[in-house]
């Protein structure tokens, strides 16, 4: 009893003044300081080490301590106890420790899901959404309707090793046959955990709750030779047709991540131990910390981190969540597949220099076999940055296809929606309506210029209308999700001062029109406007820069020719207020959709003049005359 008061009193916000937190990934353990600083948190001191679950060390708190041993360096303050514990302080007065200690791990190889559900586009895409929203990696998606026979889905689920496995299907109070057929089919193939069979894999069905007795039969009768099944009862994902409710299922995902998974880690069940919260993947922090964003700030918001083999993709449309993984979408191990699926062609069309081919396909290729190392040429960067522009839309494609309003909801239409393409399915995702786009991942962040990783942002995501560029700092956002479980005031002072640098804000024209045309004129006043107030004339193909500080804010007007939308229909003026940043605002005239010339030497021409006006490659050798 003593101990839950004395966990409780810890967790209570009003005396969490010093924080320590750490993210365990594959490669390297990064550890942050947050401290209270005249009545507001801010992250104070940084340290990093490798990661330790291999051997010769196979420790994960290995790492974990070498990192914090950095940040008590840094500090000043003594963090790391005699036996090697993380100390915590006695009262707000105690010199040394920390109130809390909190950390995310992706480290392992991260989360490993499959999924199952009776119909590929309904429950089996709510299991799925539930499983990415936790933060996992979907190995595979089985559904009745998945166009394999049952021998290949048998053979398939017998190949993978998942960490958990979550079954979903049918409504409540609907037929229960179809989700028990599916579940017949996933507990005589033995799917066994990654970890050994030395532990009971963990089942989470989310379904129908009228067939839990015959699912709970079927997991049971299965010989316990491979270690049998864990199986837990959720609500169900889909209750009706016309609501999702993946929060239990989500809940439980993070629950059974930390008993079974995490448990059976090297050096995890100390960590465990540790920390004041419970350990949350990596990715499914990510996505906390941006729902609280769009949650307290009202507004919608779309983040992305871009690594060496994957890219995530999150999303908050109007309050709705979604993740996704574009597994063989990265910037180093998956960067030949990003060349393939885009085709070489699109990569060099963002290219402004004459490049060989075979020469880039080569480089392509080294990038692969050495995977941490960085452009050493101006020419490289520019390819680098074309090929990330690639990966960013492809990911981003993919995440607007799988965050969609739910199918096989019964649409009520009136006379006024015949004309309307909206139907079940569709995406949520807006560009018109796309507040905050927010940049991680070392491509994004550690951009020579920021203007570049802007460009990148815009290229790549093609926003509309009004949307606010910012990147991650440090990437401190997985932090600052577990942070939010505990304290969601420290947590958003943190994003909101140090985690988030504001790059600016994009102004951008949906439309299309010859170009060199009138597109819409502007006017901007505030700020640090020079005399105050700036106007002009933006023609089809041209981009422009307008510095705006960081803190700053100015009211920009636009008043489009017929047919180009700024967010108030085609044809109509829009007034707003936009943030400053380190690059400050970008006027986009291009056209949604992003459309470049077909001919060479004119699209080489065209880029080149975004180039130049964002003065994206200063260096001459970056950018030679007459390239």
């Amino acid at each position: 009893m003593h101990a839950d008061a004395t966990a409780a009193s810890r967790l209570d916000p009003s005396r969490i003044k010093v924080i320590v937190a750490t993210d365990c990934g594959s490669t390297t353990t990064k550890a942050i300081m947050i401290e209270e600083v005249d009545g507001v948190h801010r992250q104070t001191h940084r340290g990093e080490a490798p990661t330790t679950v291999e051997e010769p060390f196979a420790d994960v708190t290995v790492g974990v301590v070498n990192a914090i041993t950095e940040l008590q360096e840094l500090s000043g303050r003594r963090l790391i106890a005699d036996d090697g514990t993380i100390i915590r302080r006695d009262s707000i007065d105690d010199p040394e420790g920390c109130d809390i200690y909190i950390s995310t791990s992706s480290a392992g190889g991260g989360l490993q899901m499959m999924v199952a559900g009776v119909v590929r586009e309904m429950t089996a895409a709510s299991a799925k959404r539930a499983a990415l929203g936790a933060g996992a990696i979907v190995m595979d998606v089985i559904a009745s309707n998945d166009k394999r026979k049952p021998y290949e889905q048998i053979q398939r689920i017998r190949e993978l090793r998942p960490d958990m496995v979550l079954l979903s299907g049918g409504t409540d109070g609907g037929n229960t046959t179809q989700v028990v057929q599916l579940a017949e089919l996933v507990a005589p193939a033995k799917p066994r955990p990654r970890f050994g069979s030395a532990y009971q894999l963990p089942i989470i069905f989310a379904g129908n709750k009228d067939a839990r007795p015959e699912i709970e039969r079927v997991f049971a009768e299965q010989p316990d030779t491979t270690g049998g099944f864990d199986l837990s009862l959720v609500e169900n994902l889909r209750p009706t047709l016309e609501q999702e409710n993946l929060g239990p299922a989500r809940d439980r995902i993070h629950d059974v991540f930390l008993e079974h998974v995490m448990a059976h880690a090297p050096g995890y069940d100390r960590l465990i131990d540790w920390t004041d919260a419970p350990i949350m993947p990596t990715p499914g922090a990510v996505g906390d910390i941006l729902q609280t964003i769009a949650r307290t700030q009202g507004i919608n918001a779309v983040g992305v981190d871009i690594g060496g083999a994957t890219t995530d993709v999150f999303s908050v449309f109007d309050g709705v969540f979604n993740r996704t993984v574009s597994a063989n979408l990265g910037m180093s191990y998956s960067i030949s597949n990003v060349c393939a699926e885009a085709g070489m062609d699109r990569v060099l069309r963002w290219v402004h220099l004459d490049m060989d081919e075979r020469e880039l396909r080569n480089r392509v290729k080294n990038k692969m076999i050495r995977p941490t190392t960085i452009p050493q040429s101006a020419e490289a960067l520019v390819f680098e940055q074309a090929v990330a522009r690639e990966a960013l839309r492809l990911a981003y494609q993919q995440h607007k296809e799988f965050a969609t309003t739910l199918k096989g909801v019964q649409q009520q239409r009136t006379v006024g929606d015949v004309f309307s393409q909206e139907v079940g399915g569709a995406s949520i995702v807006d560009g018109m309506k796309l507040d905050l786009l927010v940049a991680s991942g070392g491509v994004l962040s550690h951009a020579p210029r920021m203007h570049q990783t802007a460009m990148m942002l815009i290229d790549a995501f093609e926003p509309e209308g009004f949307t606010t560029l910012a990147k991650d700092s440090i990437f401190m956002m997985p932090h600052l999700g577990v942070l939010g479980s505990v304290h969601e005031k420290a947590a958003m002072e943190v994003f909101e001062r140090d985690c988030l640098v504001v790059l600016g804000t994009c102004v951008a024209a949906k439309g299309e029109g010859r170009t060199g045309k009138p597109c819409f004129s502007y006017r901007i006043s505030g700020g640090a406007i020079a005399g105050g107030e700036a106007s002009g004339q933006m023609n089809w193909g041209d981009v422009a820069l307008l510095e705006l500080g960081v803190g700053e804010t100015a009211e920009v007007e636009v008043n489009p020719v017929r047919g180009v939308d700024f967010g108030n229909g085609p044809g109509k003026s829009v007034k707003r207020t936009v943030k400053g940043g380190t690059v400050g605002i970008i006027l986009d005239a291009r056209g949604r959709p992003l459309v470049l010339p077909e001919d060479p030497t004119e699209r080489r021409a065209a880029v080149r003049r975004t180039i130049d006006a964002i003065r994206l490659y200063p260096d001459k050798e970056a950018a030679p005359a007459g390239a």
